[in-house]
């Protein structure tokens, strides 16, 4: 059985939000609580609050220029688009400033957790806003939150940290603010740059000096499918984080490479979703002493995919599984509360390709791993 899973929620979260156009919507976190209790997950785990996060824990991996423009803009929505606080994909709101730092209070919160408070593994499923960078927002992102846990723990005394990134796009922010710190390897699987924002994460940017071998890149073509995605994941991914052995394991879940996503163009189904939660709980166990800190992060089919998703990882922490049909009263709670019409049933439609297409996607994935391998497995020690 695994030990005990600590969830990090405040329905102040809620709070980042860049308005009912943007399709980053509060309701898809929402909706993942309300999928948790009503399908028994939270009765098996320690539900906490978010830290209070200083200017100093945000100034670990923040310029303070950029933090002082975040608390103008916080005031009165006022725009900076010298910092990416729009117009565009980052836009400014008012309380942008409180928000996006209980955003990081709730990463920080579940970061003590598992260094220190009891808990084997703990989830933050409002955090997870790789983008930030250290000087500008980004691609929805105003605070790094997972990048501030990271500096808060390495503080603390945690010698080597990896980060596991499985959201459709590269996670630029959380390895830009590392790439000169050879205790943090960043790992992030990702729709190629060459078809998806931001454009970059390629597998020959590996770090440089000291910290070279501590930045891994996976980038796959559009329509990657399940058994091609897992299968690129399992040649790189996990020989990788056990060369490195870290003390702590933490990732970034977003499931915006869902098939259907409207954002992106991977083939994943809600399937892949549970056996990438059982590759990681194990690659937890196995070289972090089970010290696991998960975040959410992108995922853009908010009622239909993002709750059966993050619910399927925090299943596999507490050592559940979700049932084949949806609770009743978390149906009545999506209608009524969000207006999310579901079925109840949980099935996910399998996703197939023509033959010409299908053998286009496996030679791109081959070459991917291939250049991945090459390029890193050197560096650590590892065969090719």
């Amino acid at each position: 059985m695994p030990g005990p899973v600590t969830v990090v929620w405040d329905e102040g979260l809620a709070a980042y939000d860049f308005g009912p156009e943007h399709p980053l919507r509060p309701e898809r976190v929402q909706l993942t609580m309300a999928l948790a209790r009503t399908s028994g997950l939270l009765d098996r785990a320690r539900l906490a609050g978010p830290d209070q996060v200083s200017g100093a824990d945000l100034a670990r991996v923040h310029d303070l220029d950029y933090l002082a423009a975040v608390k103008a803009c916080s005031s009165d929505g006022r725009a900076a688009p010298g910092y990416g606080l729009g117009p565009g994909d980052t836009p400014s709101f008012a309380g942008m400033h409180e928000a996006s730092a209980l955003v990081c209070g709730a990463t920080m919160a579940a970061a003590r957790a598992v260094l220190g408070d009891g808990a084997r593994h703990a989830f933050s499923p409002a955090g997870g806003l790789h983008h930030a960078m250290r000087d500008r927002a980004s691609g929805f992102c105003v605070y790094n939150d997972p990048a501030v846990a990271i500096a808060w723990m390495l503080e603390q005394g945690a010698g080597r940290v990896a980060y596991v990134d499985v959201d459709v796009h590269h996670g630029d922010g959380v390895e830009a603010i590392f790439a000169g710190d050879h205790r943090v390897l960043t790992v992030s699987v990702h729709e190629s740059g060459r078809y998806l924002f931001p454009g970059t994460g390629f597998a020959h940017e590996v770090g440089e000096g000291p910290a070279r071998g501590s930045i891994a890149n996976l980038p796959l073509p559009p329509y990657t499918t399940d058994d091609l995605y897992l299968a690129a994941f399992d040649a790189v991914v996990p020989a990788l984080v056990r060369a490195f052995e870290p003390e702590v394991l933490v990732t970034q879940l977003g499931c915006d490479t869902h098939y259907t996503d409207p954002l992106a163009h991977l083939g994943l189904t809600v399937r892949a979703y549970r056996q990438l939660a059982g590759r990681l709980h194990d690659l937890a166990h196995t070289v972090a002493g089970g010290r696991w800190l998960a975040t959410g992060g992108g995922g853009y089919q908010w009622a239909a995919v993002v709750p059966r998703a993050w619910c399927g990882y925090l299943a596999e922490m507490v050592g559940a599984e979700l049932p084949e049909l949806l609770p009743d009263a978390y149906l009545a709670e999506a209608s009524e509360r969000f207006g999310a019409d579901l079925p109840p049933e949980t099935a996910d439609e399998v996703v197939a390709l023509a033959s010409e297409h299908r053998a286009w996607v496996e030679r791109q994935v081959a070459d991917a791993i291939e250049a991945a391998r090459r390029n890193l497995f050197p560096l650590h020690g590892l065969t090719v």
